[in-house]
């Protein structure tokens, strides 16, 4: 009786558990949502009212502006330090670091937005808005490719053997199925195949996430219409089928679902890696560019 209660107790602490987990991840997408909707109402308000505000960038709150847009473009500087320096290691996990590093990332750009007045003077201005608005563009493309190999956009980095034990259980769990579904179990079969492969190229790393998008939810409606044709021509002659049509159904499209799910993740994993990791090695000089065109700025602000 006492184990029973004590498993019992466990259960609901992780039940609890689970709940506070989700309740956090759920506020943190949201506060995201929020974040990135904030940042798009403020470019959009300060693009519609630029004529009207009388901002010069070289002095004034156009001056202070430019000096707060600054601070957080060199802050970015910190996540790659919390990632590099040995002794930055005790100051906290990398994942909030990395989280302040998408907010600087976004609102430096903004405040520098503002701090010209969504105008473009003189060429050294250019240069030093443009290369800060190319490192905010390739920043929200690499934190698309992050959430599509991280388990969310927080969570521990996804790997190819996970997923692949997944696709397994999965094909064996199809292998063990008969009847009806043996037709197109090759089909799931070499399409599974053809996932574990990985992309001989750049563009294949570009286009297979849409092509197995497309073509695994294409293969799902086809194969479920294949199910359900064949299971309404075995009802006329079987009363027990008749009778669990429905639910065969439905499980058949569950199990096609997940197993389609699985096969996409796949393929698309190793395309996303490859497109993430080359991301990585052209994002680091358009930063490097920024800083140089920023420092460059400054100097001949000051000196001009």
């Amino acid at each position: 009786m006492s184990n029973a209660s004590t498993l019992q107790s466990a259960e609901e602490v992780g039940s609890i558990n689970r709940r506070i987990q989700s309740s956090i991840l759920t506020f943190r997408r949201s506060a995201a949502t929020a974040g990135c909707i904030c940042a798009v109402f403020a470019v959009y308000f300060g693009w519609t009212f630029r004529e009207g505000r009388m901002i010069d960038p070289g002095e004034g709150i156009g001056y202070t502006l430019g000096i707060a847009g600054a601070v957080p473009m060199v802050l970015l500087l910190l996540y790659s330090f919390r990632k590099r320096l040995r002794f930055m290691r005790y100051f906290g996990p990398t994942r909030y670091w990395f989280r302040a590093h998408m907010m600087f990332g976004i609102i430096g750009p903004v405040i520098i937005l503002y701090h010209c007045n969504f105008q473009v003077g003189s060429l050294n201005s250019q240069v030093a808005l443009y290369c800060t608005l190319l490192v905010a563009g390739s920043g929200i493309v690499g934190r698309y490719l992050y959430t599509q190999i991280h388990h969310g956009l927080y969570g521990r980095k996804a790997s190819l053997r996970e997923l692949t034990e997944q696709l397994s259980t999965s094909s064996a769990d199809l292998s063990s199925r008969n009847g009806f579904i043996d037709d197109i179990r090759e089909q799931l079969n070499s399409l599974a195949r053809q996932a574990l492969t990985p992309p001989d190229s750049v563009w294949e790393s570009i286009y297979r996430p849409i092509f197995m998008g497309f073509r695994t939810r294409w293969l799902y409606y086809r194969m479920s219409w294949s199910v359900r044709r064949k299971l309404i021509a075995r009802s006329v002659v079987s009363p027990t089928v008749a009778q669990h049509r429905e639910r065969l159904t439905q499980t058949t499209q569950k199990f096609l679902r997940q197993h389609l799910r699985q096969t996409r993740k796949v393929s698309q994993f190793s395309a996303y890696e490859r497109l993430f990791s080359l991301w990585h090695i052209i994002h680091v000089p358009f930063f490097c560019m920024m800083v140089l065109s920023a420092v460059v700025h400054v100097v001949a602000v000051h000196m001009y």
